[in-house]
């Protein structure tokens, strides 16, 4: 693999804030980002040297997309893959268009991690009213069902108990292709972001501890507070799964980590997470300079922490507490640059630095 040297550009599909802040890093580094977008105005969009905007099926505009960056990555997961494939064929693609075809489909995604050994919840791939109740049978009486694609922040999922009407359930929400996951009676959920460069090698973050609100990712205290040990075994999942991938990349791995002291994983993304944003400000080397890194053949950057830190999303009108957080001197505002603030929409974070010690802390 050819390493991507500074003034070179940078295609990300996707014009969310990940794709925002994975410019901004870009261009510390000296490389110029090009956005594929589907939306006018999106957040990526103003920090960008150029936006290209239309359908991502358009290979019109893919081509003319790809004819202008020396490499491709994406900042979601809720793209057609064989735009990516076919994107795959013009430039190189880093994470690999297979990181992307397992992360988007959660049921490929599981039959992945039981392929590779890494223990998830019980889960069966169900598709209609009657093989969803047949599953239930199998795995309840406590589950939770999920469509299998372009399900997030909480969004295309249902609680499933005994008191369930399969039929109507399946009628009024409209569903199809979904998975069916025991409910995890966990203590609490944790994730690791890592970064994986073109020879292999990778280095992770600290695990971080997730308490989410609806669905949605509120806040992630760093490190996590786990036993001992249990870093280590998660950076191991970690890495397995990254390299069974081949991916170049940032991989974030959600865990749900049980009363026995066990840990599952719940879910991936091969990209920035919102969960690893802790790391621009606490760590030697953030998420989206590593990401960066990595995509581009360079050296990783160091992933040790210089305080513990808790990030907190800025959902809705929680933008508007923006001048209260701007006070505090250990307080670090990111704000997304969205033009209105609708409920469950994320507007920025905010990461609070908690300590500072004389030694940095090595990963």
């Amino acid at each position: 693999m050819k390493v991507i040297a500074p003034g070179s550009v940078i295609g990300i599909i996707g014009g969310g804030q990940l794709g925002r802040m994975a410019a901004v890093a870009a261009s510390a580094l000296g490389y110029k980002v090009h956005i594929l977008t589907d939306t006018k105005n999106s957040p990526a969009s103003f920090v960008a040297a150029k936006t290209f905007v239309g359908p991502y099926e358009d290979k019109k505009l893919l081509e003319k997309f790809a004819h202008s960056v020396d490499v491709v990555s994406y900042e979601f997961e809720n793209i057609p893959i064989e735009s990516v494939e076919y994107l795959a064929e013009l430039v190189e693609v880093r994470p690999n268009p297979k990181c992307l075809k397992v992360a988007q489909h959660r049921v490929v995604e599981k039959d992945f991690m039981k392929e590779i050994g890494v223990p998830t919840a019980n889960y069966r791939h169900v598709k209609n009213a009657q093989s969803c109740s047949k599953a239930f049978k199998e795995i309840g009486p406590h589950c939770i069902l999920k469509t299998a694609q372009l399900g997030y922040d909480g969004k295309g999922q249902h609680k499933i108990d005994e008191n369930t009407v399969f039929a109507k359930l399946w009628r009024e929400h409209e569903l199809g292709d979904c998975i069916l996951e025991e409910l995890v009676p966990f203590e609490k959920e944790i994730s690791v972001v890592l970064a994986r460069d073109i020879h292999g090698g990778a280095m992770p973050y600290m695990p971080s501890q997730n308490i989410h609100n609806n669905g949605i990712l509120d806040t992630t205290i760093a490190p996590a507070d786990i036993p001992e040990g249990m870093d280590e075994k998660a950076w191991d999942i970690a890495f397995n799964i990254a390299d069974s991938l081949e991916l170049v990349g940032v991989l974030a791995v959600e865990f749900f980590v049980t009363k026995d002291g066990e840990l599952l994983v719940n879910e991936i993304a091969p990209r920035p997470h919102n969960s690893g944003h802790w790391t621009m400000d606490a760590c030697v080397t953030g998420q989206f300079e590593q990401f960066v890194r990595a995509i581009c053949g360079l050296p990783l950057g160091s992933s040790a922490i210089y305080c513990t830190a808790i990030m907190k999303n800025l959902i809705g009108d929680d933008v508007n507490l923006w001048e209260e957080y701007i006070k505090e001197p250990d307080a670090k505002l990111h704000l997304y640059g969205k033009d209105e603030a609708k409920e469950g929409r994320k507007m920025g974070h905010v990461t609070l630095l908690m300590s500072a010690d004389d030694e940095l802390v090595e990963v």
